[in-house]
Order: structure tokens, then sequence, then C-alpha cells
């Protein structure tokens, strides 16, 4: 079982930046990857960016070029730097950690941290 905790939401002005954390109860060393998803209201759930344990990444196009992801094994936490932020960036962000086992994968989830960007 790994519990997420994220954090460093908050409200910011369009073109700003923020950084999100997520900190795991237990080593993600080992976990498959690592990644950032959102929600806005009346949306579906979406990927927003993700890191594997061998350090690829992956984002969504709408973000590419705004944002990164990064890991630090040794914290077993996972950043989210978001740069030149826009209205519609704003969103509940949940930290997800997945983890493939031989024959299906364990999904974590945390609480989810808002952002609000104002335009």
């Amino acid at each position: 079982q790994v519990q997420l905790v994220e954090s460093g939401g908050g409200l910011v002005q369009a073109g700003g930046s923020l950084r999100l954390s997520c900190a795991a109860s237990t080593s993600i060393f080992s976990i498959s990857a690592m990644g950032w998803y959102r929600q806005a209201p009346g949306k579906q759930r979406e990927l927003v960016a993700e890191i594997t344990s061998g350090g690829s990444t992956n984002y969504a196009d709408s973000v590419k070029g705004r944002f990164t992801i990064s890991r630090d094994n040794a914290k077993n936490t996972v950043y989210l730097q978001m740069s030149s932020l826009q209205p519609e960036d704003t969103a509940v962000y949940y930290c997800n950690a997945k983890d493939d086992r031989r024959f299906y994968t364990l999904n974590y989830w945390g609480q989810g941290t808002q952002v609000t960007v104002s335009s």
C-alpha cells in the first residue's frame, strides 16, 4: 500500500508558476511510474505528466514546454514544476503511483490539490 500526499496547489495569476509535490509513504524506487493527473469541473481526469522508474517522461501536448516532472527517490517525492500557467490549467491535480506486477497493475492516488489560475 502506497499513500500519496500532494501539496503546493493554490491560486496564481496567468503567466505565473507553481510547484506541486507528492510525498509517498514508502520507497518509490521500484514504482513503475509516477504521474500527475488533473480533473477540471465537468471534465474527465487526464494525464498531465508521467515519469518512469528509469527516468523517461511523458507529457500531455497541452503542457509540453511549460511543465516539468521530476522524482527524488531519496525523498520518495515527485514534483511537477508548472510555468506559464493559463486559466485552462485550473483543475484538481492528483498524484498517481503505478506499480506494475506480473499480471496486473496497482494504482494509487493522492487526495488531490487545487490549482486555480486567474486571468
